[in-house]
């Protein structure tokens, strides 16, 4: 069974529960995702399908892409992930894959791309407490001490500093389905999902 699909982030909301509890949820708009190459051990050493996700315009996609996606049919995708799965042989080029491979009250994981936040100093970026505002205090913002004296005499590898902040890879895994809408091919998810509003996400079953 394949273990996971593409989709896109469409916001956040919140529904009541049938004993009158309000649950916060992620709207996720799941696919459908269509099957453009099958992978299997003999050939490719592994078994996985790849699967493409949302339509894209010819003149916007590479001509090697073109004859890539000519093979599983007619449609051009955005976005190309691939999955493992156990038989590879259950499935065909051009295969539609809807969500109705998930159940509610089912837990996933979702991948995605965590906002971007540019350069940011350790009070934002790292949680670290601000210095006294008093008069003669030079340290406000500052991150204080970084490095050792005389051993090692450098910074140690790691250390909590003003950089980049965000745009980095985000797995949150244990959130729960609380409604499922095949018509709209969207699901409700409890909780928060890493990303900003029509981002690329990634939700799969946990591997146990």
């Amino acid at each position: 069974m394949l273990r996971g699909m593409l989709g896109k982030k469409l916001g956040m909301t919140g529904v009541y529960a049938a004993d009158g509890k309000y649950i916060p949820v992620t709207v996720v708009k799941v696919g459908p995702c269509f099957v453009t190459q099958i992978k299997s051990e003999g050939v490719d050493g592994y078994n996985a399908i790849q699967v493409g996700f949302e339509d894209k315009k010819a003149k916007r996609t590479t001509k090697a892409l073109q004859g890539h996606f000519k093979k599983s049919g007619d449609k051009l995708f955005a976005h190309l992930r691939e999955f493992r799965v156990d038989k590879p042989e259950e499935y065909t080029l051009g295969q539609e894959i809807t969500l109705d491979m998930f159940e509610i009250g089912e837990l996933v994981e979702i991948t995605g791309t965590s906002k971007g936040r540019g350069f940011s100093g350790t009070i934002r970026r790292h949680r670290f407490a601000r210095g006294p505002e008093s008069h003669g205090c030079r340290n406000h913002r500052e991150p204080g001490s970084i490095g050792c004296s005389a051993w090692p005499s450098k910074v140690v590898r790691g250390k909590k500093m003003p950089g980049q902040f965000g745009n980095d890879r985000k797995t949150v895994r244990n959130l729960q389905i609380v409604d499922i809408r095949s018509d709209d091919n969207v699901i409700l998810v409890k909780g928060q999902v890493p990303g900003a509003k029509s981002g690329l996400i990634e939700i799969k079953r946990p591997m146990f």
